[in-house]
C-alpha cells in the first residue's frame, strides 16, 4: 500500500470534494474463501472512508453474518445491503428499534417460499434447504452444516413452509456446478429471482429483487450521482449490480470470477488471493 494511503488509513484528515458511493461484495471480494480479511484490504477500505467516500457492503449474507465483517473492517456505513438485495439496513442508533449495532431495517422484500420449495424438492433427492426471515432468524434442514447457523434451528422440510421469507438457499451435494445449473434450468422457476453459486448451491430471492435494485434505493436516499458509483464483486449474484453501475460508473470484477461475471463487468482487477480490491480502492480520489 502506498505511503499516502497508509496515512489516510491511520486517520489523517483528508480534503475531498467528490465522494463516491462504493458497494463491495464480501465473499471472494473483501474476504478470502477462508473468511479471512487481509490487513491490506482492511487498510484500503478504511483509507477510502478516510478520504470521504461512502463504503458499504452489498452481499448475499444475512445481516448477522455481515455486521461481523463490518466490525472487522472498522466501518459503519449509513446503509448495508444484505440477502442479495432483499434487505437494506440503515444506521440509526437513536432509533428505539435499533439493534445492538445501531441499525434498523430500512427496506425489506419477502415472498412465500412454498411454491418454489415444492417445485425444487422433487428434482433434488439429496437437497438441503435454508430459509431466512426478515428478523434474521433462519431455519434449515439436515445437512446444511457448512453454513453459518447462528440464530438458526434445524427443522423438517415441511416446517419451512407457510411464512414469508427474504431468502431461500438450496444446496445439492450430489451435483457439480454444471449439473446443478442444468437441473435448475429445467425446473421452471419463474416467480422468483435466483443466482447459482460457484458450487452446487443457489440463492433465491423475491422476483425482481437483487443487489442492484437495493443499491438504487440506497443511491436515491444518499443522492449519489450515478457517475460516482463503484461496485466490486466476483459472483453471479453480482451481475445485475455490475450492469447497473457500469452504465455511468464503475463495475469491477475480481480476477477469479467466472467468465460470465467477468463479461458483465467494466473492469477486472487481480483475484482475491492477490488482494485485488486494494488496487481498485487506491484509485478513488
Amino acid at each position: 500500500m502506498s505511503e499516502q494511503v497508509a496515512e489516510m488509513a491511520a486517520g489523517f484528515p483528508v480534503e475531498h470534494t467528490e465522494p463516491w458511493l462504493v458497494a463491495l461484495d464480501i465473499d471472494g471480494t473483501v474476504a478470502h474463501e477462508s473468511g479471512r480479511i487481509s490487513p491490506d484490504v482492511r487498510d484500503a477500505v478504511r483509507a477510502a472512508v478516510a478520504r470521504g467516500h461512502e463504503v458499504m457492503l452489498a452481499t448475499g449474507r444475512s445481516w448477522g453474518a455481515t455486521h461481523t465483517i463490518m466490525s472487522e473492517l472498522g466501518i459503519t456505513p449509513k446503509y448495508v445491503v444484505c440477502a442479495n438485495g432483499a434487505m437494506i439496513m440503515r444506521h440509526d442508533p437513536s432509533s428505539p428499534e435499533a439493534d445492538p449495532q445501531g441499525y434498523v431495517i430500512d427496506h425489506v422484500e419477502t415472498f412465500l417460499p412454498d411454491d418454489v420449495l415444492k417445485t425444487i424438492r422433487p428434482h433434488l433427492s439429496d437437497g438441503r434447504y435454508l430459509i431466512e426471515y426478515p428478523g434474521g432468524f433462519r431455519r434449515y434442514t439436515e445437512g446444511m452444516y457448512e453454513w453459518d447457523l447462528n440464530n438458526a434451528e434445524q427443522v423438517e422440510f415441511e416446517e419451512l413452509l407457510g411464512t414469508p421469507v427474504i431468502r431461500v438457499v438450496v444446496v445439492s451435494p450430489e451435483h457439480d456446478e454444471a449439473e446443478f445449473s442444468q437441473v435448475v434450468s429445467e425446473m421452471g422457476l419463474h416467480q422468483v429471482a435466483y443466482a447459482i453459486g460457484w458450487t452446487a448451491w443457489m440463492d433465491i430471492a423475491p422476483l425482481g429483487v437483487n443487489k442492484s435494485t437495493a443499491l438504487e434505493i440506497v443511491r436515491e436516499h444518499l443522492n449519489a450521482p450515478p457517475e460516482r458509483i463503484l461496485v466490486a464483486g466476483d459472483g453471479r449474484n453480482d451481475v445485475e449490480m455490475f450492469e447497473w453501475a457500469r452504465e455511468h460508473g464503475r463495475a469491477v470484477a475480481m480476477g477469479q470470477a467466472p467468465e460470465a461475471v467477468l463479461a458483465a463487468a467494466g473492469e477486472i482487477t487481480a483475484g482475491v488471493a492477490e488482494d485485488g480490491l486494494v488496487r481498485v480502492l487506491d484509485t478513488l480520489p
